[in-house]
């Protein structure tokens, strides 16, 4: 089934902010002052850049203030474009088109205790979680925050003085045998209602952990695969087998941005490799896969248009 495409309007950067190194803070108002969509904890803005280009950001502001909204952004020199656009380009008093409000990640209202794992810019979620929370007080919560280092920690100061006794921050200077051991957490099973956004060597991690918990405790979203370590973007082509029709992918542009400009519309909701939506068929040519659904024994006949790329000069698809 595909996806509507959702109803977009134009937000005003009021304030841009960087909050730790390469994130970088945008809070967004109505231009005319108005109050915004209501969301709930845990919703995501759908944004398109100047370029045209197309990106998820989870608000990380408190529910409850409809003034502005808050997303942050982690710049990617090694990403697809998107988040570099929004941190080099987008200055205070720019307009912004955005999406409302819509949330794959929403609390258990019945669940009377949290556990939040975040890793880097996995905490703006659990951050709008963790602001609506602090105002029930019948629930208790606590956050396991894990970065790099103190520098690349966003929200950092906020945290500790809005939250004290309910963080634990880690830093494992890059290296993986640094990493936090989450085992302790997950050996036996508890009461809370667990809640996991990060890169994903820590969905994983925590997915086998928690592979003995009660079905529906444990609950995920990802900001899809870490860009970081990705080769540079080249451009490439792709040739719709149905339509005749050959089209030229840049190194800016995802190829999902190259079809709907060229006005051919893929059905599409994450646009970061973790939902699915966009999958379609591949017919030849070698591909990049950087999603994180796709089996091994079917990525010789299919491909994530949003993120994944070419390592050859040209791409078959069944379009």
């Amino acid at each position: 089934m595909s996806t509507p495409e959702p109803p977009f309007s134009n937000l005003q950067v009021s304030r841009k902010l960087s909050i730790a190194k390469d994130v970088v803070l945008f809070e967004l108002r109505h231009p005319q002052g108005l109050l915004l969509p209501a969301f709930t904890a845990g919703s995501h803005l759908t944004v398109e850049t100047q370029a045209g280009m197309r990106r998820n950001y989870s608000l990380c502001s408190d529910p409850a203030e409809l003034l502005a909204y808050q997303i942050a952004v982690k710049r990617e020199a090694n990403g697809r474009g998107g988040s570099r656009a929004m941190a080099d380009a987008l200055g205070e008093g720019s307009l912004l088109k955005a999406s409302q409000p819509r949330n794959n990640f929403e609390l258990d209202r019945r669940a009377k205790q949290f556990l939040f794992i975040a890793g880097g810019i996995g905490i703006t979620p659990i951050l709008s979680m963790m602001r609506h929370l602090r105002r029930q007080r019948d629930v208790k919560f606590r956050l396991i925050y894990c970065t790099r280092d103190a520098q690349c920690t966003a929200f950092l100061a906020e945290l500790q003085s809005d939250f004290p006794g309910q963080i634990q921050v880690h830093h494992d200077g890059g290296h993986i045998d640094q990493a936090l051991d989450l085992w302790s957490e997950f050996e036996t099973p508890k009461q809370e209602q667990v809640y996991c956004c990060g890169p994903k060597g820590l969905m994983d991690s925590v997915a086998d952990m928690s592979g003995h918990w009660p079905s529906g405790a444990v609950h995920f979203e990802s900001f899809g695969i870490d860009a970081s370590h990705l080769p540079p973007n080249t451009a490439f082509n792709v040739w719709l087998q149905k339509s005749g029709q050959r089209i030229a992918v840049s190194a800016e542009q995802s190829i999902l941005e190259a079809l709907r400009a060229y006005g051919h519309p893929v059905a599409s909701s994450c646009e970061s490799g973790t939902c699915g939506t966009c999958r379609t068929s591949l017919l030849g040519g070698e591909a990049d896969h950087r999603d994180m659904v796709l089996m091994d024994d079917e990525k010789a006949r299919s491909i994530m248009v949003c993120v994944s790329r070419a390592k050859s000069a040209e791409l078959v698809l069944d379009l």
